[in-house]
């Protein structure tokens, strides 16, 4: 416990950093996949002499760096501010251990926006051949990025055998490598088709063209579509028992993997009948529909890859309250306040008179007056607990799921917390901070509702 608890009231921090790295993660990959879409068509209008498609591609191209570029790198940039606050010790973790592929993906980053730039701003300055290499240049760094934050990604959610060697490359390829390179990869491809076929319906007036676009988009989209089943598969076969655990026993899960699978098969229909079959269908309300779905499909999975993810922040390394597995006996033997930085110090300017031998005395606390224990209670909540838990209102907000306890079961909730919930990380305190906390959390929790008995 080296870092103050950020609290965001209602939301708690980790569902800020599921929506902004929901928004990011679906411009990313549009990143990736557009990347590749560019550089095959402008081949591909290059060696037919197509000038009509070779003009939507250059205003695709503004649309996609518009888009990848400046959105891109706003919600990247709010993705690091926002896990720096919430999640510091599995931020510093991975920064730590993969700090090499770090590096390496700041190089293919620089290499995109280089080659972006050069392909947009030199189009029909360059001869052919250079312009078409900007543009594989570019769709191979993008993809070389998803490869190596994938790998990091992966880790969180399986660290497979890292945590007995510590290897830099063990840790890169984990069990959950491979199934999640090929489902985003698929994903990108998938995303890529759909941004084109909005940008097309809405920018594209001539029928033949918008036909083209949309017949040569197809093929992308379904191959992205199968990979993204066959790596959500692989995704499955690999979860740590954990995970597998918690995706049965959330309801909420059960809810997101049967829209995930009702809406990939509603968009491999739409699909196949729509641009495969049917290029005329392609208008902007085909194109938003379309797009409106595979933004659902994609989004539930996210959700669903972050929240099996519990006790867990990073498999078997980082628990889900900041704090690493072989801490919790220590933390039990000499009292979670006085393990951490913050917690420590501010007991000592707050109740100097607990402090016995530069030790604060864990009997001492359970003598203050009852509202100082309160308190000290709301204390430990907001570093053990606000992490996955808003406190009266909010996203599962611990009053509303305690509605109606008595004392005795919030006390034995707080002292065997994985024994209740198994994807609840275990307590980390002293029998009397587990006092302090049940004394906290009876004051919040509101009573049985009327008319039930």
């Amino acid at each position: 416990m080296h870092y103050p608890a950020w609290y965001v009231p209602f939301l708690t921090s980790p569902m800020l950093i599921a929506i902004i790295a929901i928004l990011h993660v679906l411009v990313s990959h549009y990143a990736v996949g557009g990347g590749l879409f560019l550089a095959v068509e402008t081949r591909y209008a290059y060696r037919t002499n197509n000038k009509e498609y070779l003009a939507y591609l250059k205003d695709h191209a503004w649309f996609f760096i518009l888009i990848t570029v400046v959105y891109g790198a706003i919600t990247g940039v709010g993705i690091w501010w926002t896990i720096g606050l919430a999640s510091p010790l599995a931020t510093e973790t991975l920064i730590h251990t993969f700090v090499f592929g770090w590096a390496m993906e700041y190089v293919f980053f620089v290499l995109e926006i280089i080659s972006a730039f050069i392909f947009f701003y030199y189009w029909g300055r360059l001869e052919p051949k250079v312009h078409q290499a900007m543009a594989w240049i570019y769709a191979f760094s993008a993809w070389m990025s998803l490869v190596l934050i994938t790998g990091i990604t992966a880790f969180m959610l399986n660290s497979g055998g890292w945590v007995e060697n510590k290897n830099f490359w063990v840790g890169f390829f984990n069990p959950q490598f491979v199934p999640q390179v090929i489902a985003r990869t698929g994903g990108a491809l998938l995303l890529s088709s759909l941004y084109v076929y909005l940008h097309a319906a809405f920018r594209v007036k001539d029928t033949a063209l918008r036909d083209l676009i949309a017949s040569r988009s197809t093929l992308p989209a379904l191959v992205g579509a199968a990979c993204v089943t066959l790596g959500g598969i692989g995704w499955y076969i690999f979860l740590p028992e954990s995970a597998k655990a918690a995706l049965a026993a959330a309801s909420s899960l059960n809810i997101f993997m049967v829209l995930i699978f009702v809406l990939t098969i509603a968009v491999f229909a739409m699909l196949y009948l729509g641009p495969l079959r049917h290029p005329n269908w392609v208008s902007p309300g085909f194109a938003l529909l379309l797009f409106g779905m595979g933004l659902a499909v994609f989004s539930a999975g996210e959700f669903v890859r972050e929240a099996v993810r519990k006790p867990y922040i990073i498999y078997n390394v980082v628990l889900s309250n900041q704090i690493l597995p072989e801490e919790v006996a220590t933390l039990r033997e000499k009292g979670y306040l006085e393990g951490g930085t913050w917690t420590s110090a501010w007991v000592r300017a707050r109740y100097p008179n607990v402090v016995r031998s530069q030790q604060i005395d864990e009997k001492a606390l359970l003598a203050l007056p009852e509202p100082d224990q309160r308190e000290l209670g709301k204390v430990l909540f907001q570093y053990h607990c606000s992490s996955c838990h808003a406190t009266t209102e909010g996203y599962s907000a611990v009053a509303q799921l305690l509605r109606g306890w008595t004392p005795e079961m919030i006390k034995n909730l707080v002292q065997n917390p994985e024994k209740f919930h198994f994807f609840m990380p275990p307590w980390a305190g002293t029998p009397e901070e587990a006092e302090l906390l049940t004394k906290y959390l009876v004051s919040i929790t509101p009573p049985r509702p009327g008319g039930m008995r």
